[in-house]
């Protein structure tokens, strides 16, 4: 059990708002570590460090367990509205960590989706130039992205949800939540959410990298951290360009990211803006009869967002977000070209309490999301006016729940009702509840039930072109999701198995009826069914000692999907294109000294298939192999990766071709400004 004398200690550290923070040496203190949590975290990074910390230290057996239940008792993680700990959790959270980010051989932040178990990327070129991010099984448009809890997704279309203003070197961990959450994170949370969580650095820095390689791919980036007393700055940006890695697949970015924070004794605020800013070649992105297709996307988005400390901690938030998007079917001409311009903006106001009965939390929120097109919208702008449509929909939701907490056991039950101008201006109800029975500090055992919804995407609802024809009476999406598993923790060790049931009604597809038919929007009833398995050893940690192989972590996923729908379906563009089987490993080890070496391995079959010439063609199972050198030094860092090294030609979407093996080389460069004025906080 949790020893209590620990506990006691008068020299308690406390830290608030952790997903917000980078800290990452918890269990080196040997200390209690008190952490209020705004959004989804995990124990792995706290477990992660104590291994890359303490890899030469030996310690009775007794004395790893109670450190180790100690740690789980303290650190919070959260698939609820109220922040719980490790050990009265009962979602389970995959994660990967600021020292899984470093390693993995990756070209972007989409590539990093790729090395989650139960996550599906379909990517339109190298270096996530345009990527589709799906849960279990479902739908690019059926994930909620979140940027430090800050929804970020687009109502245009799912395709541009993933354009983040960060970069690689921003990031402090990522946290994906599989199955519906509604009630947490909003109606989008159909099938899940993932939250991108940002380096929270303390004290003055300056971080500068740079890397280069195939087809004329050259990125830099900056970044920069001042604490000034209590207030917190860090400003990171960054670009590059690259001739792609397969036909009119060039493409050119940039990105500008600025966080900030004020903290004192009773009040914690935080803000954030970024703007990202790319173009490039779309070849065969949304049809293969057009293959020099051509898009621009601009993206700017900023919120601000407090917490007061004490018995009530009261949670209000505000957000904007503005996407812009150029499309041109045939590149240089005005066949097929489209405008368009969203905006998101809302308000959210929330807290949480603990009393005698456990933790009660509660939330309103109000957004609104509108669209200016040339192309897209309800209705039509006077005459002369550059975007020809408009439409706009504003949602109001309230949420409660409550968690009661047990020795062995926590119940975490809640409720949304959601109300949406665009549909009947009626409430409608999403339940969700979550149980967890704990036989012991390292196993867990969990069951939850939760029921999500959807709005259908502007584009969905009005895009018409050539090859495409949306639906004006597309109705919302509905999941019914139940998973079952079980979760093991210990000392260097972790693993966990999962079977979900998915029953999604009115799902949204993109589909033709014939060979010679053009796409159209239809809804029909689909359930997933899956089972995933994932483990994950650390083994300096587990062995207590230093070791020449540092980590190995696999995990495999199968789903296995229905439709129910007496209407046949010649082809499916993404609702029935799902991974049926999908396998990731990795293995990392030290090569000498600083050196060191991760390898990442990926098998997936995909169902569905794609147009060529004429007639369909089914998706091939195929594996991936990508690797990364590198000598990790305290303020300096320099690597070599390549990925596809076996150079496999293959399609994750449509005809879209992904590149060959691509290599890469760069250098990272971290210099400490402590002494160029204010005080380090």
């Amino acid at each position: 059990m949790y020893n209590k004398k620990h506990q006691d200690r008068p020299d308690v550290i406390t830290w608030k708002q952790f997903a917000r923070k980078g800290y990452s040496a918890f269990a080196s203190l040997h200390r209690q570590v008190r952490i209020g949590v705004l959004s989804v975290a995990t124990l792995a990074v706290a477990a992660q460090a104590h291994a890359r910390l303490n890899d030469t230290v030996v310690m009775p057996t007794d004395d790893r367990e109670t450190i180790d239940e100690g740690e789980m008792a303290e650190v919070t993680v959260s698939g609820t509205m109220a922040p719980l700990t490790q050990l009265q959790s009962a979602r389970i959270v995959s994660v990967l960590s600021r020292k899984d980010i470093e390693q993995a051989a990756v070209q972007s932040i989409n590539d990093l989706f790729k090395l989650v178990t139960g996550v599906d990327v379909r990517q339109r070129g190298g270096f996530g130039i345009q990527t589709d991010i799906s849960i279990d099984g479902g739908t690019f448009d059926q994930v909620t992205l979140l940027l430090n809890g800050i929804d970020i997704g687009n109502p245009q279309t799912g395709h541009l949800s993933a354009d983040f203003p960060v970069s690689i070197s921003d990031i402090e961990r990522i946290e994906v939540l599989e199955g519906a959450a509604s009630r947490v994170y909003g109606g989008q949370s159909f099938g899940g959410a993932i939250n991108i969580v940002t380096k929270h650095d303390a004290g003055r820095s300056l971080e500068l990298s740079a890397q280069g390689g195939s087809y004329g791919t050259a990125e830099g980036e900056a970044r920069l951290s001042l604490t000034t007393g209590k207030v917190s700055n860090r400003i990171s940006g960054g670009g590059g360009r690259s001739d792609g890695g397969t036909q009119n697949s060039l493409w050119r970015k940039g990105q500008v990211f600025y966080q900030g924070d004020f903290e004192n004794q009773s009040l914690r605020i935080d803000w954030q803006f970024g703007y990202s800013e790319k173009d490039y070649g779309a070849n065969t992105f949304y049809s293969a009869a057009y293959p020099n297709q051509f898009e621009h996307n601009r993206r700017l988005l900023t919120s601000v967002s407090a917490e007061t400390k004490g018995r009530f901690h009261f949670k209000p938030e505000v957000f904007w977000n503005r996407n812009y998007d150029h499309f041109q079917l045939v590149r240089g001409t005005s066949f097929g070209e489209n405008f368009h311009r969203s905006d998101v903006y809302g308000i959210k106001a929330g807290g949480h309490f603990d009393w005698r009965l456990g933790k009660t939390a509660l939330s309103a929120l109000l957004r609104n999301e509108g669209i200016l097109s040339t192309n897209l919208g309800r209705d039509a702008r006077p005459q002369g006016s550059f975007y020809q449509w408009s439409d706009d929909r504003t949602t109001v939701s309230f949420s409660l729940e409550h968690n009661v907490i047990l020795p062995h056991w926590t119940i975490s039950a809640g409720l949304m009702a959601s109300m949406t101008s665009s549909i009947d201006r009626r409430f409608r109800f999403y339940p969700g509840v979550d149980i967890a029975w704990r036989p012991s500090s390292r196993w867990k055992v969990l069951l939850s039930y939760n029921k999500g919804f959807r709005l259908p995407t502007f584009t969905e609802l009005y895009y018409k072109s050539p090859t495409h024809e949306g639906n004006r009476g597309l109705k919302p999406e509905h999941n019914h999701s139940l998973s079952l598993g079980t979760e093991y923790r210990w000392s260097g060790a972790e693993a966990s198995v999962r079977g979900f049931y998915h029953r999604g009604t009115q799902m949204i597809d993109w589909v033709m009826y014939s060979p010679d038919d053009i796409f159209h929007t239809a809804a029909f009833n689909l359930d997933n069914f899956g089972v995933q398995v994932q483990g994950k050893l650390r083994f300096a940690e587990l062995l207590q000692s230093d070791t020449w192989v540092r980590s190995l972590s696999a995990g495999y996923t199968f789903i296995d999907q229905t439709k129910h729908d007496a209407e046949g379906v010649f082809k499916s563009n993404y609702a029935m294109e799902y991974l049926k089987h999908k396998f990731v490993m990795n293995f990392t080890h030290r090569i000498w000294s600083l050196l060191s070496m991760s390898w990442d391995v990926r098998w997936q079959e995909r169902m569905g298939s794609y147009m060529s010439g004429g007639r369909l063609v089914s998706y091939h199972p195929y594996w991936s192999l990508d690797a990364k050198l590198q000598w990790d030094a305290t303020r300096y860092n320099v690597f070599v990766q390549a990925t596809n090294i076996t150079n496999h030609h293959y399609h994750d979407l449509g005809n879209v071709p992904q590149p060959g093996i691509w290599v890469m080389a760069g250098a990272r460069l971290k210099l400490s400004l402590a002494g160029i004025g204010g005080k380090k906080r």
